[in-house]
């Protein structure tokens, strides 16, 4: 959560890092071919014919930030939707399935209804219940269980994934390149008439995940505490793992609209890198893509996070691990202070030679763990700058929030060394240079690149700016974000545990 996609292969690394440094950026053009379909859809095509494999990403410009409001959850949702076949894959009789698929969804839209009746009437609420669970059943008779991924498997393909945040959904997995209209066959299905099948048992493996990774866990509640209490009007302050209200309440209709609304060709980049060509790239996209409906623009938020009028505070007690977490909102990642932003962050934290993991980790020894980011918990919408960290035993959140604040004042002051900021200049090429290193993570970033500036050749310009950055902007950009009242700080405290004669 805390951290972004990183890729390393060491092999291909020293590929990526010969394009950048090549004479200018006409070298690396020529490995890179750009289609843009009549619907809009744009398709990135990557040659690199070291190895007999491509790997195909599908990026979609929606996330959680995108959600209407009562259908936190939506986006994620919808990506469990999107492994589970189509009308011929993943079925043994799609015309019945469907059916029962339909008649579930009118008994939970039932359910839903009594359930929250101003009247409760127990009885009704439980003949509902009934009725979805045995439309629910008579559709599963007709389910093939994870077909969809089967036959990538038995095709060769590995790492099939995706991921939601709060700007972006991605999908992606590598095939052996001689499987290049197997991706498309698939990639096509799923997303131009997509199966709601098995939604209601998917929407309780969501609930789940929430489970496991907030309910019960001291940091993701912590983080889901801290993004409602630091936004009052953005979005960016809904957990994207979803309120378990508005899970429990969407419906099959609910992401059918969220998909109509949202997948759209020009919502949508294909980044496809490795032993491919663009003339059979292009065949292929207009074979199975070009007949989709362009449809209309997906609608971005206009929601702007109103200034914050002071600081903003919370305690959880309980029986856990202690942890101290601080943001500040700062600005999203087309502002000409968002490089400074993230040098200032890679200074205070990037590594083990960075300034609080020297003095909280090694000197002092008060944290297990420090960090401090730029981009939290996205980027494309005005963000927040994160501190956070793990207090070490015998130490208190308050010794942690001191010796922060201690850091922050001096980077304030201007006691930065120009080798601090030469160093942190030198690690984002670095990390850089290692996302380009697998196909995979080279798809992302000239995907990323395409939907955020609409120009794949966006990324290797933002090291430019990083290169721009001084150290008087460093000074500047920690004056103006890093106050006490444009913070929010979030604390767990542990509890004593009270003894039998107390309770």
């Amino acid at each position: 959560m805390l951290k972004r996609i990183g890729f390393t292969a060491l092999s291909l690394m020293i590929s990526g890092f010969s394009l950048l440094q090549a004479q200018n950026l006409k070298e690396f053009e020529k490995k890179v071919t750009k289609i843009t379909l009549d619907n809009g859809l744009r398709i990135l095509v990557v040659e690199r014919h070291e190895a007999p494999v491509a790997s195909f990403l599908t990026y979609v410009n929606v996330g959680s930030a995108d959600e209407p409001i009562g259908k936190s959850g939506i986006a994620h949702i919808f990506e469990h939707m999107a492994f589970k076949g189509s009308s011929y894959i993943g079925t043994t009789d799609y015309k019945s399935e469907k059916m029962w698929i339909d008649k579930t969804e009118s008994a939970y839209k039932e359910w839903l209804q009594l359930k929250n009746a101003a009247v409760y009437d127990s009885a009704k609420v439980q003949s509902a219940w009934t009725a979805f669970k045995a439309a629910q059943d008579s559709a599963k008779q007709f389910v093939v269980n994870n077909e969809f991924s089967q036959i990538i498997d038995r095709e060769g393909g590995v790492g099939l994934n995706a991921s939601t945040g709060s700007d972006q959904t991605m999908y992606y997995y590598s095939l052996p390149s001689n499987k290049v209209e197997l991706w498309f066959n698939l990639e096509a299905e799923r997303f131009k008439d997509p199966v709601f099948r098995e939604f209601y048992v998917e929407k309780d493996v969501v609930k789940e995940e929430r489970r496991m990774r907030t309910d019960s866990s001291p940091i993701g509640r912590l983080i889901e505490e801290f993004l409602a209490v630091g936004y009052t009007a953005h979005p960016y302050g809904i957990s994207g793992i979803g309120w378990p209200s508005d899970i429990e309440a969407t419906t099959i209709t609910d992401a059918h609209d969220f998909y109509k609304t949202h997948y759209v060709p020009s919502n949508m980049v294909i980044a496809i890198a490795g032993d491919v060509y663009p003339d059979q790239i292009k065949k292929l996209a207009e074979s199975y893509f070009g007949d989709i409906p362009a449809g209309n623009p997906a609608p971005k938020t206009t929601i702007k996070e109103p200034k914050q009028r002071g600081e903003r505070r919370f305690v959880i007690e309980e029986q856990s691990q202690p942890w101290y977490i601080e943001g500040y909102h700062t600005v999203a990642y087309n502002h000409p202070d968002s490089k400074a932003l993230d040098m200032m962050s890679a200074i205070l934290s990037g590594g083990r030679t960075s300034r609080l993991y020297k003095v909280m980790v090694e000197e002092k020894q008060q944290a297990l763990t420090v960090g401090a980011f730029n981009g939290f918990p996205g980027s494309k919408y005005e963000t927040m700058f994160l501190n956070y960290a793990l207090p070490n035993q015998d130490v208190t959140v308050e010794e942690l929030e001191k010796t922060i604040a201690e850091e922050i004042q001096k980077v304030k002051d201007g006691d930065v060394k120009e080798s601090e900021l030469d160093r942190a200049k030198t690690n984002a090429r670095a990390s850089l240079i290692r996302s380009l290193g697998s196909n995979t993570g080279l798809a992302i970033q000239l995907a990323q690149s395409e939907i955020l500036y609409g120009d794949w050749k966006a990324f290797i310009k933002e090291v430019d700016e990083i290169q721009r950055v001084t150290l008087d902007d460093i000074k500047r950009v920690a004056n103006t974000y890093l106050i006490k009242n444009n913070r929010t700080v979030g604390i767990i405290k542990k509890t004593e545990e009270k003894t039998a004669e107390a309770k």
